[in-house]
């Protein structure tokens, strides 16, 4: 069973970084400097376009204690595939900073690429956020925190950040639900560690608690029997999203695990994914 996984793994990596020829890579960029660690974005540019591209920053999950912005390659593809620009982005893991690290990176990497966009050919006007599981929590952060949030004091600039979209797949919406109680997650207790006051921080970067009527659009996905991320995540979100009135929609995996979707489930994601960035994106 290993073999046949790895070819497949494989070749999309090589469908990725060979393919298509009319891409620019820029690889291991770094952009931001904290605690003598370099942290790096890899960049993915269409060759010869006329007009800014709508661009996917994409955190990948790992619970925020493992996982890395290589092992992307196959979540980006659809989006390379569309002619987008993509940015996939290193974060602190757990063993080497706690909670709240990691969010505060992927602020300081939103707001570089929103800086540095138009240098790649970026519509920084169409910067779409995503992940799965941790990422998925890290693009839901990042695109819903207030500007008044201490945060993102730790990057170069106190620019504002504004995405027009967000594409959350089976991220943890309220980090306090898997630190402790029935839904306890030990990925959230080793990110969170022993700091005293670990349950106001993750109240503090628990997006479910910044839901308001000026949000991005957000689609989530995710699958009714995840034991990993709880369904009910999704579930809360989206009531709350829609009682503040935020253009959202909740596309449920029956009987879906976290990740790992069939063949057909992933065709009638993706198929969701357009239809939804493509009728927000478009009003931008």
């Amino acid at each position: 069973m290993i073999l046949p996984l790895l070819v497949k793994l494989t070749d999309r990596v090589r469908r990725v970084t060979t393919a298509p020829q009319n891409y620019q890579k820029h690889l291991n960029i770094t952009y931001l400097e904290v605690n003598n660690i370099s942290l790096k974005l890899d960049i993915y540019a269409p060759k010869n376009k006329n007009e800014p591209v709508s661009t996917l920053i994409y955190f990948h999950g790992g619970g925020w204690i493992s996982g890395t912005k290589d092992a992307t390659l196959s979540s980006i593809l659809p989006y390379i595939k569309k002619g987008w620009g993509v940015v996939t982005v290193q974060y602190r893991l757990g063993n080497v900073s706690l909670a709240p690290a990691a969010v505060k990176d992927s602020l300081c990497a939103v707001k570089w690429v929103i800086n540095n966009g138009d240098e790649y050919g970026f519509d920084v006007n169409k910067i779409v956020l995503s992940g799965e599981s941790a990422g998925g929590h890290l693009a839901l952060i990042t695109g819903m925190l207030p500007a008044s949030s201490d945060l993102d004091h730790q990057c170069p600039d106190n620019k504002k950040i504004k995405v027009a979209a967000i594409v959350n797949w089976y991220g943890i919406a309220d980090v306090v639900d898997v630190l402790q109680g029935e839904n306890q997650q030990d990925y959230a207790v080793e990110w969170l560690g022993n700091q005293s006051d670990r349950l106001n921080i993750a109240q503090k970067i628990s997006p479910i608690n910044y839901v308001r009527d000026d949000l991005p659009p957000i689609l989530t996905i995710h699958g009714d029997a995840d034991t990993l991320v709880p369904y009910s995540h999704a579930v809360q979100l989206h009531q709350a999203l829609e009682k503040a009135q935020v253009p959202n929609e909740l596309m449920t995996i029956t009987d879906g695990g976290h990740g790992g979707f069939g063949n057909k489930e992933m065709t009638a994601i993706y198929e969701t994914i357009d239809h939804f960035l493509g009728s927000h994106l478009h009003q931008k």
